[in-house]
């Protein structure tokens, strides 16, 4: 069945001018197979699951995010919509969803944070795709999200005990189903290194998804491409000429911060970046982290010294200390 949804994947990808293609240090990748050209859309992808930031004070629709003309949900007095489209819309998922929650004690209410509800829902989903209830896609089926990386190996000892506790409450929420906690721990940790931030045009946050074939697109500081999102509708564009057979690349983070702070920033995401400019100077990068070199007649600039606390010109070779430098 895996295999048949890895070619029904490959297929529909094919089609867009796409492939899944393993990348040397990097696992799996998006590679273009034809050209894009600056501004063109890539890929859009509807999220397999998403939910808003604020789900109790109603800040944003469930199914599309806008956030005028809020009704809440009568029964379960969780969810919002603004208008009856986009309840009919959620309705096969949010009957049992609701259900659950209309049945949990006030005060257990407090515990449906956005991303227990993220996972509350994403069973569900399987559970419906699974009896054919909802339809199922190349590129909407819950085994994109079963390959998805974990990290689990890599994870600290108390995130996995609160994973855990994350698991049981699921598991409350949600009784009548047989649920497989490890399992549901484990889909935890993937939603810490794959679930993307939903945000507005003004890049507010305004809630989270998962996008499992947007998952697949590797991390660049000098990215090829752009995510941004309409509602909940993630476009992934191009901001250079992108030609056959190279690979697609996003930026995780923030671009415009210096090398220490950007390694630091890809921490949760378990990898060391080997991008062009962490690997080699770039002018931009120079001008944002360096100092000017202190021998009158070079114009170099100091530039750390990757785990080293020594700055060394770029032109000169000459090195100070961390200790001169801040003198």
């Amino acid at each position: 069945m895996a295999a048949s949804w890895a070619e029904q994947l490959q297929r529909e990808l094919a089609g867009r001018g796409l492939a899944v293609a393993s990348i040397p240090g990097k696992g799996r990748g998006l590679v273009a197979a034809r050209t894009f050209f600056p501004g063109e859309v890539i890929i859009c992808q509807e999220p397999y699951v998403s939910t808003p930031n604020k789900i109790l004070v109603g800040s944003s629709c469930d199914h599309c995010f806008v956030s005028n003309n809020l009704r809440k949900c009568s029964v379960c007095r969780v969810t919002w919509y603004c208008s009856s489209d986009c309840q009919k819309k959620e309705w096969k998922q949010h009957q049992l969803e609701c259900r659950a929650m209309a049945a949990l004690p006030e005060d257990r209410n407090k515990m449906l944070t956005p991303t227990i509800r993220l996972m509350v829902r994403l069973i569900l989903k399987r559970k419906l795709q699974n009896e054919k209830v909802i339809p199922s896609s190349g590129i909407d089926n819950y085994y994109l999200v079963d390959v998805l990386e974990s990290h689990i190996s890599e994870v600290d000892e108390n995130q996995l005990i609160l994973y855990a506790q994350m698991a049981n409450l699921v598991n409350l929420i949600l009784p009548s189903l047989e649920l497989d906690l490890k399992e549901i721990a484990h889909t935890f940790s993937k939603f810490a290194c794959n679930a993307h931030t939903i945000c507005d045009p003004e890049l507010r946050p305004l809630g989270t998804g998962l996008y499992p074939v947007i998952s697949i697109i590797n991390h660049s500081c000098v990215p090829n491409a752009v995510l941004i999102f309409d509602g909940r509708t993630a476009y992934v564009r191009a901001l250079q000429p992108i030609s056959k057979d190279e690979e697609v690349s996003i930026s995780y983070i923030e671009t415009a911060a210096v090398t220490k702070k950007r390694h630091n920033d890809l921490k949760q995401y378990f990898f060391a970046c080997a991008c062009p400019r962490c690997v080699k100077v770039f002018k931009e990068d120079a001008l944002l982290e360096s100092y000017r070199c202190k021998n009158q007649a070079c114009d170099g600039f100091l530039l750390p010294e990757s785990g080293e606390k020594a700055y060394t010109c770029q032109k000169c070779n000459i090195s100070r200390d961390e200790e001169e430098v801040k003198r």
